[in-house]
Formats: C-alpha cells, sequence, structure tokens
C-alpha cells in the first residue's frame, strides 16, 4: 500500500472506493462513513490553511476520544502541521508549560477542557496569533467554534503533498521533572506501518475499538492504522469496562489495544456480567504499556481466547517486541521476540554489551525511532545514540530470542500504563512546610502494576516545625498535579539512607517494598 497512489491521498481512496462504508462508529452508535468523513477533513484542512496554520507548525489538541479529533489528525495530515495530542488529566501549570514548550500554533480543545486551557493561558508566555478552537457549534468568548470553521472550508483535496502519517509529537515524561515532546517530524515511516499491519495481520474488514485514551500513542497510532487500511473503528468516549464489552458485542469488534490495567477491569467485573456479552468476534487483542503479569495473561486467554498479543516498546521507540498467541502462555514473563528490522543491544554501565543471557540496559534501532526531543537536546542525546534508543530498561533474552523485562534503570514510575516521574511530585511535596525531605516511588500493586508512594521526612515539631498527616500531604500534591501522579499511600521516616556524598539512595527505599512481591519491577 503507497500513501499516495497518482497524487490521490489514501483517505481520498477509501471514499471514492467504499463512500459508505463507515470509518466511525461513536459510542452511541451515530455512523460516519468514509465519503462523509473525507469532507470533513479537507473541510478542516482547507479551513486551517485559511486560518494561517502552516505545514510544521505544531497543533495542540485535549479531548476525551471523539471522531472530530480523527478529523483533526487527518486534516493535519494532510497539511503536513504537527498533530500533537495533551493528556486531559493534566492541571494548569502542567498544561501551560506543554503550551510554552510546543510553541503550539493552534490549540483545540473538547467543551469539557476549555476552562482548563483558559486557566492556563494566564500562565504562558507571548501568546501572538495563537487560534484557540473549541469542538462543537458554540464557543466561548475568545475561541473559534470547530464547526463553524469547517463550514468556512472547502471539500477540495489540499494541494500540500501527502503522506500516509503526518508529523506528529508526544509528550511523555522522561529523565526530568517536566514532560518531552517526542517528535517526528517527517511523520512514521510507510515501512514500518505495513509492519504494523502484517504483524497484527490488520484489514478492511475489522472493526478497531478505541478503548484507551487517544492522547497515548499506542492507542492513537493503533486506531490511525485501521483507517489507513480502510477499516472501522469504534470509538469509546472514556474506558468503562462494561461499556467496551458491550461495544465488542453490538459491533462484532475484531481488534483492540489496551493497556494491561484495562484487560484487568474488564476480567474484574463479576462472572455474571462478563457472561452476557459475546466477545467470539475478538480476533486480536493487542496488550502493551505496562508490565503484563502471566497470571492476568492466562485469564485473558480464558475469556478473549487464543487471541492475545503483547508487544513492548515505546513512544520514541514504537514496537521493539512481540509475543503472538503461540507463544503467550508459553513465556508468560517475555514481552515477545525482537522484530523483524530492529537491532537490539544489552549494554552495562559502560556501554559494552554483556554476556547473552545476562541483563543490561536495553537499546533498540529500527526505523521507527523517534527523531527528537523539542528543546532538549541533552535529553535527546542521552536516550538516543547512533540511532538506537533506551527508555532505561533492564532486559536479557533467552536463547529462543525472547526479551524479558526485569528492571528499570531510571526511577520512572509506570501506573496502569501512564509514565509517572518522581521529581515533580517530589518538587511539590518540598513545597509543604512540615515536609523536610522526602522520595517518591512505584511500589507493587495488583491493579495498576505499580502505584504512588510518597514516603517523607518531616519537620522536627520540637524545633520548630508544623505537623501533618498523610491525608493532608496527599490533598495537598492532589491540588497542584494531575490525579494519577498524586501519591495514593504516605509513609513516614525518621531519616534516610544515603551515599558518601549525600546522594538519596532510592533503591534501597523501594526494594524493600518490593522484596515481597517477588520481582523487581
Amino acid at each position: 500500500m503507497s500513501a499516495v497512489t497518482g497524487g490521490v491521498d489514501i483517505l481520498a481512496l477509501h471514499a471514492l472506493g467504499s463512500p459508505d462504508k463507515p470509518v466511525l462508529i461513536n459510542q452511541d452508535g451515530v455512523v460516519t462513513t468514509y465519503s462523509e468523513f473525507n469532507a470533513r477533513v479537507n473541510r478542516c484542512a482547507s479551513a486551517l490553511l485559511g486560518l494561517g496554520l502552516k505545514p510544521g507548525e505544531t497543533c495542540l489538541h485535549i479531548h476525551y476520544n471523539r471522531p472530530e479529533a480523527f478529523e483533526l489528525a487527518h486534516a493535519l495530515r494532510k497539511i503536513r502541521a504537527i498533530t500533537t495530542p495533551m493528556n486531559y488529566r493534566l492541571r494548569g501549570g502542567e498544561v501551560a508549560y506543554i503550551l510554552n514548550d510546543s510553541g503550539a500554533r493552534a490549540i483545540v480543545a473538547g467543551e469539557e477542557f476549555i476552562p482548563l486551557i483558559d486557566e492556563a493561558r494566564a500562565e504562558i508566555g507571548d501568546a501572538g496569533d495563537r487560534l484557540w478552537i473549541a469542538f462543537g457549534d458554540k464557543a466561548p468568548e475568545g475561541w473559534l467554534s470547530y464547526e463553524e470553521i469547517l463550514r468556512g472550508g472547502t471539500e477540495a483535496e489540499p494541494e500540500t503533498p501527502s503522506e500516509i502519517t503526518g508529523p506528529s509529537m508526544i509528550y511523555t515524561a522522561g529523565t526530568t521533572g517536566n514532560p518531552k515532546g517526542a517528535l517526528r517530524r517527517d511523520g512514521a515511516d510507510p515501512a514500518v506501518v505495513m509492519q504494523w499491519i502484517q504483524w497484527f495481520n490488520l484489514g478492511p474488514s475489522d472493526v478497531h475499538l478505541l478503548a484507551g485514551p487517544g492522547y497515548h500513542s499506542a492507542p492513537a497510532a493503533f486506531a490511525g492504522v485501521h483507517t489507513i487500511v480502510g477499516a472501522t473503528v469504534v470509538v469509546e468516549k472514556t474506558f468503562e469496562p462494561e461499556l467496551s464489552l458491550r461495544l465488542i458485542e453490538q459491533h462484532r469488534v475484531t481488534t483492540t489495544f489496551m493497556a494491561p490495567i484495562l484487560v484487568k477491569r474488564i476480567l474484574d467485573l463479576p462472572a455474571e456480567t462478563r457472561a452476557r456479552y459475546d466477545v467470539s468476534s475478538m480476533r486480536a487483542l493487542i496488550v502493551a504499556a505496562a508490565p503484563f503479569p502471566g497470571d492476568l495473561k492466562r485469564r485473558a486467554v480464558e475469556y478473549f481466547g487464543d487471541n492475545v498479543y503483547e508487544f513492548y516498546g515505546a513512544t520514541e521507540s514504537g514496537l521493539v517486541t512481540v509475543m503472538t498467541p503461540e507463544d503467550l502462555l508459553r513465556k508468560p514473563e517475555s514481552c515477545g521476540r525482537v522484530v523483524d528490522g530492529a537491532e537490539v543491544l544489552f549494554l552495562d554501565d559502560e556501554g559494552n554489551e554483556v554476556e547473552p543471557g545476562e541483563p543490561g540496559e536495553l537499546w533498540a534501532r529500527s526505523a521507527a525511532i523517534f527523531g527528537e526531543y523539542l528543546n532538549k537536546p541533552d535529553a535527546t542525546s542521552k536516550s538516543k545514540r547512533d540511532g538506537f534508543f533506551t527508555a532505561g530498561d533492564i532486559a536479557y533474552q533467552d536463547d529462543e530470542g525472547f526479551v524479558y523485562i526485569c528492571d528499570r534503570k531510571i526511577d520512572m514510575i509506570i501506573s496502569g500504563g501512564v509514565n509517572i516521574y518522581p521529581a515533580e511530585v517530589e518538587s511539590v511535596l518540598h513545597g509543604h512546610p512540615a515536609v523536610e525531605d522526602c522520595a517518591v516511588i512505584g511500589v507493587p500493586d495488583k491493579e495498576w502494576g505499580e502505584s504512588v508512594k510518597a514516603v517523607v521526612k518531616l519537620h522536627d515539631v520540637e524545633a520548630g516545625g508544623t505537623d501533618t498527616t498523610a491525608d493532608e500531604l496527599i490533598a495537598f500534591v492532589r491540588d497542584r498535579v494531575a490525579g494519577y501522579k498524586v501519591p495514593r499511600s504516605v509513609d513516614f521516616v525518621d531519616d534516610f539512607p544515603r551515599d558518601p556524598a549525600g546522594k538519596l539512595l532510592k533503591r534501597l527505599i523501594r526494594d524493600r517494598y518490593w522484596e515481597a512481591s517477588g520481582t523487581r519491577i
């Protein structure tokens, strides 16, 4: 499949060849056909160009899963602007940081998030001539209505050369307290898209359920690839376990991507609830974004059948390994074999390759590796060398080529498939007058994989410090960061272990919580 055939965009080809086929079905059953969809995409593209958005400029968008978000993404692809989804769980200061860092020329928001953006606008630098666009037919003061600007657009194909995918930037946690924009100025390599199609045998007969939030790279990518192959995507606004089952049965869904926590929520429904739904149409349940425990894999296969896939990768690296259903339960602790076209290295702290079967830091190279972290050359050079990228995971490979992730070199917490960087939460805790010192760590959690724990040393009350409780500290943090970053528990200590130079030995703090779990990640 090529992106352009005789100058015709791939979406336009589907609109011509299958005009009445559903491309999108929202959770209420409203259908958008390929011909309707392409017409609206072109109206959006021409409207954005008319408003001054240029190829190479960034459009930041924040919203729940919705059909209009697909229109916007394809419109940005057609005009070669950079699509940048924003995590809708962020708060004002976090949103303002990304608005500033991205240099977004256009900001598009769902109705629910306009107050959040308006709050952040007061904290950003010179807004210049940015475009503020609100999804829907009405817009508050200072915003343009998305539907109104579409009415001013045209259905003609944009003259901008089009590709299968467009420029993109996903903000991800990393080795600093602030998120980093993982930028692909040229979009994904078409060969990589073809590999995804082949690995999971995707085709126009598929019906895909978008269950996870579209601001994450994997849910968005899988939904996007399905529109590329001419399939149908069922759009779930926000994940609800029983609603997902209803949509699978109602629309005979064949594929979906879910983080392990979403799979677990479905499997934790009462047996009589799960038994009410027919999921026999499913042929590919694709799971990634966090550790996928062996017992959860077995439960998933028991319910969904022998069609569960797993992969390992990152926003910056794309897919590195894939575990097929044939091997999922045979190698339940592995995340699969390295995909064709990818190379991996397992390196020690000095950058030397470790012996076969020995754990080392996993570095991967393929055509899927991202370009750079926007405005962060040091972070780019630290995690990307000679075309290889590392997320800081420690792994090893067995004699059959299966990869096992066994530890994490960096301190980043992954809770329910979401990256959380402790330094940001620690910075907030240090702002509380009762806190003398603190460490934020990930601890074992059967539901989330890891949950956030704060270990805190308080100022000496007798020496003039103030007192506080765990609940008060949790509430203090909740008022200042996104909910998923808030510690679920707080332990108080008299002191912290440190090395001779005074550096906090966080590993020693973390290990005692993990010893009983039998794993180190």
